[in-house]
């Protein structure tokens, strides 16, 4: 019986198409992966062709993958994932340089116990440094290339592209006694700017024309969140971390309904070249225990 051939893929096509998904854009993809634009495009040609179906989607604002484009980002992962851990066991070159990771400080907590201690042993060599801010200080540091990879929710300053990884429960959050809601002006425990529950408490309110004032501020979850169970003031938090010294409130107490939020994984647009495959490494993990699901299902508290 004659030997079927199926095509071999060359994975640095691949390596150059999950470039141009993931950032959307054939530039992007370029300076990433310190080639042309039209090394880039003709490498994605290729694999289109070898492949027999379109994978991109080609416009005046970049790049989308197709549903098949889609379906082979997510398995091409997968492949990837799995060829350097093999190259790396065998060779005995194990991955190096240096990952700065940024993660709000609501679910730095979740990732401390699972995914970052995971990666870490994995991938000794690799010098980690994770840093928790508010999403929009992490926008501002993932844009001035101050953060390899980062996980940052849409609000109050979305940035372009990025990865979907769950979507986030906001509630308003009060304490288990008091009726700090029947006061004329709603007592508020707010983040600092560039918050998104913090955006989202103040644009809701003002919306429906409800009167409210800082009564606690901080850069701090854990500081927000004991001004809520110590009765001082009403948040919004994710309702994970609701505490038994707080309750959910809603509609019924005469609050406005609240939108949920999109936690995104974003990469810098500049990388060392060295420290990538780490990048890229950490980001494989992120998506295999966070994607749809979040942190709080994945590592129950």
């Amino acid at each position: 019986m004659a030997e079927t051939r199926i095509p071999a893929l060359d994975l640095e096509l691949l390596r150059s198409f999950q470039a141009a998904a993931q950032l959307g854009s054939l530039a992007a993809a370029a300076e990433q992966r310190h080639r042309t634009i039209g090394a880039i495009s003709m490498q994605i040609k290729r694999l289109e062709s070898l492949l027999g179906t379109r994978l991109l989607e080609r416009g005046p604002r970049g790049v989308t993958p197709t549903a098949s484009g889609e379906a082979l980002l997510q398995e091409s992962r997968e492949l990837m994932r799995l060829h350097d851990a093999v190259v790396s066991r065998f060779s005995g070159r194990g991955l190096g340089g240096r990952v700065t990771f940024g993660v709000p400080e609501d679910y730095a907590r979740e990732l401390l116990t699972g995914v970052l201690p995971e990666f870490t042993a994995h991938h000794p060599d690799v010098l980690l440094e994770a840093v928790t801010a508010t999403s929009g200080e992490l926008a501002h540091r993932l844009a001035r290339s101050r953060l390899a990879l980062a996980v940052v929710l849409d609000r109050p300053r979305p940035l372009p592209d990025g990865e979907p990884l769950w979507e986030t429960t906001p509630v308003w959050a009060g304490p288990r006694r008091g009726r700090l809601t029947e006061r004329r002006s709603l007592p508020l425990a707010l983040h600092e700017v560039d918050c998104p529950y913090r955006a989202l408490a103040v644009e809701s309110l003002e919306a429906t024309g409800t009167a409210w004032h800082a009564v606690f501020t901080s850069t701090s979850i854990h500081a927000v969140e004991s001004a809520v169970e110590a009765g001082l003031a009403i948040s919004v938090i994710d309702r994970e971390r609701l505490t038994p010294a707080m309750r959910e409130l809603g509609t019924d107490d005469g609050l406005p309904a609240l939108r949920p939020c999109q936690a995104r994984l974003h990469f810098a647009r500049r990388i060392d070249a060295a420290s990538r495959p780490a990048v890229e490494a950490l980001a494989a993990l992120l998506r295999e225990r966070l994607k749809g699901r979040g942190p709080w299902r994945t590592y129950p508290r």
